[in-house]
């Protein structure tokens, strides 16, 4: 049996924004083991697409385990943004990861974990420094000045290699202006980015005012914040709740594959986000030219089930539907055509009135101009020769 890992250590992931809390315990089989793809409707979403052709970037910690069955041949590993490695591509596998990779694309090979797009690639991308052993996080720069940051180049570096789909399931709780520039760069290229709300919903500032602080990217405008959902349908305690919260998904004990082909559960709303990646890169690439905004309406029109209100900032407009919201971008790619109009098109049925004819010079005002500009000339030389004879 494998141990799972220690309260402090998972404590840690959360409050420093390392990455899900994964928990390296045996899941059971059957049914079961698909409780987080039949939340979503995710079979009968793969009868119309099962993610071909589509790249979803995930920007996080680590990398994955490409060696694993069901992640192989369908993973391809980025430069670390971080800047840590200095020309050592020997990085190892991580196990949150290699666990947002089998929830996004996994294959379920040779039994192996099945994704919500299983036929999708992952790029990996680490943007988060881990923490050095027995010292602290150096400063990235003096107070106040603007620097480039790890995640704002992963996210420029995916859209320049074609993602379509950008996952952000580490959150911070702070605005950084590069960051959020960069997210306006891939979202005016067509690139959806989802991001995780957090897992700060049963810390004091939480219960003490019944919301969460805004945790960014999600809060930033047209990126698809997301919330986790236990089996129930009910956001889970760590949840984060505000109104970054757009749209819900399984987030409590997921299963999912780790490094070196171990089977675990993974909690928290990093997952979450991934699940709802994996749901946005089935529609991608059925419907390749759909803009961010439209993906969006999407999810939230076929969400289930919607709250009393319509929304509320626990779960948003409720859980994702794969399969519904695969539906609903094919009506909402009419919005993208403009209809033909023909040019001799016209209202009724009566023949089409002339337009005003164009105006032509008036002759009055022409002669006008043309007597105040005689004795304009002759005034001048008039006073000049005046001058001339003084």
């Amino acid at each position: 049996m494998l141990r799972p890992v220690s309260l402090c250590a998972v404590l840690t992931a959360v409050l420093l924004g390392t990455g899900p809390a994964a928990w390296a315990a045996p899941v059971p089989g059957g049914e079961d083991s698909r409780w987080a793809l039949d939340a979503v409707n995710a079979a009968a979403a793969w009868k119309v697409s099962k993610g071909a052709g589509v790249t979803v970037a995930l920007l996080g910690g680590g990398q994955p385990d490409a060696g694993v069955p069901e992640l192989s041949g369908r993973v391809e590993r980025g430069p670390d943004m971080t800047g840590t490695t200095f020309g050592d591509d020997t990085v190892r596998p991580g196990d949150d990861a290699t666990a947002l990779a089998s929830v996004i694309a996994g294959s379920g090979r040779e039994g192996g974990a099945s994704g919500i797009a299983p036929e999708a690639r992952v790029l990996s991308l680490p943007v988060v420094r881990s923490r050095p052993e027995g010292g602290s996080v150096e400063p990235e720069g003096p107070a106040g000045e603007t620097q480039d940051s790890p995640l704002a180049r992963g996210i420029r570096y995916a859209t320049g290699r074609g993602a379509k789909v950008i996952c952000l399931p580490v959150p911070a709780y702070a605005v950084d202006r590069v960051e959020r520039d960069a997210i306006s760069f891939a979202l005016t290229r067509g690139v959806v980015v989802v991001a995780a709300v957090g897992d700060a919903g049963q810390s004091p500032y939480a219960r003490q005012n019944g919301t969460s602080y805004w945790a960014f990217p999600a809060g930033y405008p047209g990126v698809v914040g997301v919330a986790a959902v236990d089996r129930k349908g009910a956001k889970t305690p760590g949840s984060s709740d505000n109104l970054s919260v757009l749209v819900a998904a399984p987030g409590d004990r997921v299963p999912v594959t780790l490094a070196g082909g171990r089977r675990g559960a993974v909690s928290g709303t990093g997952v979450a986000s991934a699940i709802v990646a994996g749901t946005i890169a089935l529609i991608k690439a059925k419907y390749p030219d759909l803009p961010p905004e439209l993906v969006s309406r999407a999810l939230t029109a076929t969400s289930r089930p919607h709250p009393s209100a319509g929304y509320d900032d626990k779960v948003g407009f409720g859980v994702v539907d794969a399969a519904a919201a695969l539906r609903k971008a094919a009506e909402l790619t009419a919005y993208g055509r403009a209809p033909s109009v023909q040019d001799d098109a016209h209202f009724g049925r009566g023949p089409v009135s002339q337009g005003p004819a164009r105006p032509g010079p008036d002759p009055v005002r022409l002669w006008i101009y043309a007597v105040a500009v005689a004795l304009g000339i002759g005034g001048f030389c008039a006073a000049a020769v005046a001058l001339g004879r003084r």
